[in-house]
């Protein structure tokens, strides 16, 4: 299915659907919830992306936002009334930046019913569409498998062999979606080193959406991507960012344009940089 829904397409949708509220900000952990509780979509039940979109980044490995254990999100997704014939949606108000870290979770996870909604709360709103306060409260108790078979094969195996090459081209082609002064060494605003890995080719993800906020549509997209990445075949590109949260954005937009099968290096940045194996580049 495609992975971006309109909100005239989330409201006409006739199945089991669950609204999710991902809104975030990496400089203030509280705003999201703060933002959820001020107003949401209706029936809409909120996620951390610190608590729950993402492990325990104490544990030292995995970067700032290492992966939760996928049993732990199928749990909080089942806690929230899912099931496997559930459509999720999620939306946040950054341009799709943490839903699309929802997104390729759930198809982590092998939950194929997964959307994205384009152009956020802001959208939503746009067209005419009301918030609530209410807190959500499940209709049913879900029952979720975890199922990684049934999605693309976004083999975290050979991520890490790519991570231990030293970013061999020959092996994959990294993409980094952070904005160009990040990814230039110019500023560094969390990560204690500036710079990029060695070999990366960047695409700040805000490329992927138009000036109305919303994705670009799909030959658009394609057309970017391919100019990029000189032929190189979508599967061997893998996506960083600087804690595997943006990077996602730049997957979900290969895929919204019919470029499948790329991988996300979770750590992205921030594991590299703790790692010290390689030295930055800058």
């Amino acid at each position: 299915m495609s992975p971006l829904i309109t909100p005239a397409q989330l409201i006409a949708e006739p199945g089991d659907v669950i609204v999710v509220d991902v809104r975030h900000d990496l400089s203030n952990p509280t705003a999201g919830l703060l933002a959820y509780a001020a107003g949401h979509l209706p029936n809409a039940a909120f996620l951390s992306v610190d608590e729950d979109l993402a492990g325990d980044a104490s544990r030292g490995n995995g970067g700032r936002h290492p992966l939760p254990r996928p049993e732990d999100f199928v749990k909080r997704l089942a806690e929230l009334g899912a099931n496997d014939q559930t459509l999720l949606v999620a939306y946040d108000a950054s341009g799709a930046m943490f839903a699309a870290r929802f997104w390729w979770l759930c198809r982590w996870i092998g939950h194929p019913r997964v959307a994205v909604l384009d152009g956020g709360l802001q959208a939503w709103v746009q067209e005419g569409g009301l918030l609530s306060s209410e807190e959500y409260k499940p209709r049913r108790k879900g029952r979720l498998s975890l199922r990684p078979t049934l999605c693309p094969r976004w083999g975290l195996d050979v991520v890490e062999e790519w991570v231990k090459s030293g970013s061999d081209r020959e092996l994959a082609v990294l993409l980094d979606a952070r904005a160009a002064e990040r990814f230039r060494g110019e500023v560094e605003p969390i990560d204690p080193v500036a710079g990029h890995i060695p070999g990366a080719l960047n695409r700040p993800y805000a490329l992927n959406l138009s000036e109305q906020g919303r994705f670009k549509a799909p030959d658009a997209l394609k057309s970017e991507f391919e100019t990029l990445l000189e032929g190189a075949d979508p599967s061997s590109v893998v996506h960083t960012c600087g804690s595997g949260i943006s990077a996602c954005h730049n997957l979900l937009a290969m895929e919204a344009a019919g470029l499948v099968g790329s991988a996300l290096y979770p750590g992205s940045w921030s594991e590299w940089c703790a790692r010290g194996a390689k030295q930055p580049a800058v």
